[in-house]
């Protein structure tokens, strides 16, 4: 195996085409099928399933994209770590952003970046915890933003802030409302009675909310399931039903003033941001770099929101 072999197989697993994979990597076709070809007689196994959409991954292939991802992760590490030796922090950064946050931080995250590291590049990649554990897996991504993580010894964590997470209304579904009224503070029991309209599971706040009212032998009111910060929005400001979620959110939406947020108590519902990365990876000065300005544009964003 050699790397160009390695990067031509991952290119086309990803992009599911030859002829959008040469053109990604700007070689000929036949010379990108000549790669794959090597690497799968070399390693006498089938990885790739040619029919008239394009390709498609053979079990042993699935394999050999989990370790030819991490294999071109590691020799850009090595590059990035050269390229230190001169004095400028380098390389290519990814980080996974939640939906809920993503709005909110992207714009200062990137302006910070350019700043700071002028000589790396940056990939931002919006996305629900599931998908972000498993960039962080496979070494797409080298470091996440997440809620409430699962702790494994895979991983690497750093609280970065603390969020209470509130009932969000609009007036179309005060109108609506046939029950108790609401106000300022509402005690968590109300969750059980009110519409609501939460994500999916493994969602971290849907998560908490089902935790903390089983613990008092209740379960939520679940109106809709939707998987969609700026949806589930708008389903509440057309009166179908509450949201939980954390304040900051509404500054995702463009009408912000249509909703009103009521506290939560006995118990509140606090969520951690946590920036998680992979305990199995290295991590680079200019990782290290990132993990700090990451923090620091989080500190910034929530004091401002504030």
């Amino acid at each position: 195996m050699d790397l160009k072999q390695i990067e031509s197989f991952v290119r086309v697993a990803e992009l599911g085409s030859f002829t959008r994979a040469a053109s990604a990597l700007g070689i000929p076709q036949p010379l990108l099928s000549r790669h794959v070809r090597q690497l799968e007689v070399e390693l006498r196994q089938t990885f790739l399933l040619r029919n008239g959409r394009g390709v498609t991954l053979t079990e042993p292939g699935l394999v050999l994209l989990e370790h030819g991802r991490g294999i071109l992760h590691q020799v850009a590490l090595a590059r990035e770590e050269l390229e230190s030796t001169r004095g400028a922090l380098g390389g290519h950064v990814s980080i996974g952003l939640p939906p809920s946050l993503s709005k909110l931080i992207t714009v200062p995250l990137t302006l910070e970046f350019r700043k700071r590291l002028p000589n790396a590049h940056l990939t931002l990649t919006e996305g629900f915890s599931v998908a972000m554990n498993e960039g962080l897996r496979s070494g797409r991504l080298d470091m996440a933003l997440l809620y409430n993580p699962t702790h494994s010894p895979d991983i690497e964590t750093q609280i970065l802030h603390r969020e209470t997470l509130v009932l969000i209304a609009s007036k179309a579904c005060v109108q609506r409302l046939k029950g108790p009224a609401l106000k300022a503070r509402m005690p968590l029991p109300i969750l059980a009675e009110l519409p609501l309209i939460l994500p999916s599971r493994p969602n971290a706040f849907r998560i908490l909310i089902e935790t903390e009212l089983a613990g008092m032998a209740l379960k939520p009111k679940i109106e809709l399931e939707v998987d969609g910060l700026n949806a589930i929005l708008e389903l509440v400001g057309e009166g179908l039903g509450f949201a939980v979620l954390p304040p900051y959110t509404l500054s995702n939406f463009q009408k912000p003033h249509s909703f009103t947020t009521h506290r939560l108590y006995n118990p509140q519902l606090v969520c951690e941001l946590m920036l998680v990365t992979s305990a199995r990876r290295p991590s680079t000065e200019t990782h290290k770099g990132v993990q700090a300005l990451v923090a620091d544009v989080v500190k910034q964003a929530m004091q401002d929101y504030r």
